[in-house]
């Protein structure tokens, strides 16, 4: 399952629009808005719909996909006193904080540019509850439950409620599980809103395919219910089939991390498209060994071994994965991609460039029909690859892999390209080692 974060806003904006499907009986009183200037704040509050920014004591936080922002005083919420924050103090808070580079307590820095601003909603601590889902495995997940949310919910930990829930459990038994592992300190006048909204938002986390949800804290009055922190992440492998659901939602880069590169966010577009996985970081534009791997994991033996047999990671240039079975298509343009950035320099010490083409054993890809959508990009970049000075080595196994080895290994000759072809017989990373011995050959 790949996990991709989103927004609070976003996360929040997705409750407020399947409410009335989930939630019954249960109001959430959403007023949100994302910002990333005080301008565009102020500008917001003259749209209808939104008078609430100037009539309501608001909260202010930055909302780039870290935590604790209590805790590193990136949170407006009062002045003087709590909820006298007004429109003029938000939009000016948030021009000074992203004016300057922001250090957090872990040491990550950058400047901060997406905010969230909300009313105040006046509560005591003790209304202050938790509640968050996560998967665990293949056949089950796990809610957590607690009566004492909050920024120290951490150190509460022994007191938070785990209840663990088979995937395929029925409506009937996911409510007597929760039902019955209710944390006993919630309130008695809570305990049934509680305990509704916790099954309510169990089935809520499944049908929409999050890989994590916490809410905290969450603030029950009477029917409603506040939202008033909350981290999400979506399982993306789902982003084909959801697409209607979770609208044009936005997988921002976190905060401190440089910005994708054209190409990444490029093949990022065609993975949520897409039934299957694909998948590319840039470590190093100029990097001299770079990789088209089938399988999460395998990319990740890949990586390691590249990074051991290489004295370390400088030398490799990507990493990625294309699985799941991808069409001819979707292959070659991933394989376009990652040859376009490959090409585009030759190495300054003048050495050939490495193309690891390697994967496990295939359980379903047909390994034939992937490598027809990498010859189809080797024809498209055979002269610059040649030019640059590329050799080849590939490992496969899988449905169909005779005839994709065979297919790959005569175009690549055909087009004057030197490659090494070897089947599951070989070990899985025996091709990185061949690769950095002719290397050594050359020299």
């Amino acid at each position: 399952m790949a996990q991709r974060a989103i927004r609070e806003y976003d996360g929040k904006k997705l409750f407020a629009q399947n409410w009335d499907k989930y939630f019954k009986g249960l109001n959430y009183p959403f007023e949100s808005v994302l910002v990333t200037s005080g301008e565009e704040l102020l500008k917001k509050a003259e749209e209808p719909g939104y008078e609430w920014l100037k009539t309501k004591p608001l909260v202010v936080k930055p909302d780039m996909l870290f935590g604790k922002r209590g805790k590193n005083n990136l949170v407006l919420f009062k002045v003087n006193k709590p909820g006298d924050v007004t429109l003029e103090d938000a939009a000016k808070w948030i021009d000074e904080k992203r004016s300057q580079e922001t250090t957090l307590l872990s040491g990550q820095k950058g400047v901060l540019t997406h905010f969230i601003v909300e009313p105040f909603t006046p509560h005591k601590e003790d209304e202050e509850y938790y509640i968050a889902a996560t998967t665990l495995d293949e056949e089950n997940d796990v809610l957590y439950m607690s009566a004492h949310g909050g920024m120290e919910v951490e150190e509460n930990w022994d007191k938070v409620t785990e209840v663990k829930i088979p995937i395929d459990a029925s409506d009937e038994e996911i409510e007597k599980l929760i039902k019955a592992n209710i944390p006993a300190d919630i309130p008695e006048d809570k305990k049934d809103v509680y305990a509704q909204f916790a099954i309510d938002f169990y089935k809520f986390f499944r049908d929409l395919n999050f890989a994590y949800l916490e809410i905290n804290p969450v603030v029950i009055v009477g029917n409603n219910v506040y939202l008033l922190d909350l981290v999400a992440r979506l399982d993306d492998t789902a982003g084909f089939m959801m697409k209607d659901v979770w609208g044009d939602i936005e997988f921002p880069t976190p905060f401190g991390m440089p910005e994708k590169s054209p190409e990444e966010k490029a093949i990022a577009e065609a993975d949520a498209k897409s039934g299957a996985s694909l998948k590319l970081t840039v470590l190093n534009p100029e990097g001299r060994i770079w990789t088209l791997v089938a399988g999460g994991g395998a990319s990740v033996v890949y990586a390691d071994t590249i990074a051991d047999l290489a004295g370390g990671v400088a030398e490799l240039a990507n990493y990625g994965e294309y699985s799941g079975g991808p069409t001819t298509d979707e292959t070659r343009f991933y394989t376009e991609t990652v040859l376009d950035l490959m090409t585009r320099k030759k190495d300054p010490k003048g050495r050939d460039k490495i193309l690891i083409i390697g994967g496990a054993i295939a359980n379903f890809t047909d390994v034939a029909k992937t490598f027809t959508g990498i010859i189809q990009a080797f024809e498209k970049y055979a002269d610059k690859m040649k030019d640059v000075g590329v050799r080849i080595y590939v490992r496969r196994g899988g449905p169909n892999y005779e005839k994709g080895l065979k297919d790959i290994q005569e175009a690549a000759q055909r087009l004057g390209l030197p490659i090494k072809v070897f089947g599951p017989e070989t070990h899985i990373t025996d091709i990185v080692r061949m690769a950095l011995e002719d290397d050594k050959a050359k020299a």
